[in-house]
């Protein structure tokens, strides 16, 4: 029987940066840590990523966001403000739930916590939305109030008003109906409480195609037209 001789090779030593690393793996409740941009973070970590309750400092704008994470990543609920460049005061721009670092609404996060409440986006020009989201956008119910006082409530899709909501105009007067693309587009109804008129019909990407007015509390408007809209009266041609 011939038999090979086996050599047998010492085996080559773990370099000293493997052990280092295994030590320097976060886990648990950690002080503050610094990244090389000078982003820092303090809070819980599982397996060296962020992970729990934690607080992330941004150096380029100072941004803070203050709540839950998720392997790393923003994924919870939470609140994000950003610096006033004049009062260097921290302003909230954001409260509510994140899934996979971006904006959600509630029945999108997996957790048993997430049974109510909307994800509130505070502008630098002072706008709001209050709502829900998916994926960073605006997208399904909520309530923006714009800058100039208008308000719209409704439903929201791909960051825009799209289905059914109402806009309500500064000076009271509103539209109800269907929206697309963030227009008035469908059949709606477009109160000039102003007039104590109602124009009821359908709308094309803002503009109103077809309809009919009449007049709406016209006794109480506080600028009604000089004459009423005269009515029309049916009638048959037996003749025809």
């Amino acid at each position: 029987e011939n038999t090979m001789p086996v050599v047998k090779y010492p085996r080559a030593p773990e370099p000293l940066w493997h052990e280092w690393d295994r030590k320097a793996q976060k886990y648990g409740l950690r002080h503050t840590v610094y990244a090389v941009n000078g982003d820092q973070y303090t809070g819980e970590w599982l397996d060296n990523l962020k992970h729990g309750k934690g607080i992330q400092i941004w150096k380029h704008n100072g941004a803070i966001y203050s709540g839950d994470w998720k392997f790393g990543k923003r994924d919870g609920y939470s609140s994000y403000s950003i610096p006033d460049p004049v009062t260097r005061e921290y302003l909230k721009v954001y409260t509510g739930w994140w899934r996979d670092n971006k904006k959600c609404r509630d029945s999108e996060v997996t957790t048993s916590a997430a049974v109510q409440g909307y994800g509130t986006m505070f502008y630098p020009s002072g706008e709001r939305y209050e709502g829900e989201w998916s994926s960073g956008q605006r997208s399904g119910w909520g309530r923006m109030c714009y800058g100039d006082g208008s308000t719209y409530e409704g439903q929201w899709l791909a960051d825009r008003p799209g289905g059914q909501g109402m806009l309500c105009l500064p000076n009271n007067n509103r539209y109800e109906g269907s929206w697309k693309y963030g227009k008035k587009h469908g059949p709606g109804r477009f109160f000039y409480l102003d007039k104590g008129q109602l124009l009821e019909g359908i709308w094309v990407t803002d503009v109103p195609k077809c309809g009919i007015m009449i007049d709406f509390s016209r006794d109480t408007a506080p600028a009604p037209t000089q004459y009423p809209i005269p009515k029309v009266t049916a009638w048959k041609c037996w003749f025809c």
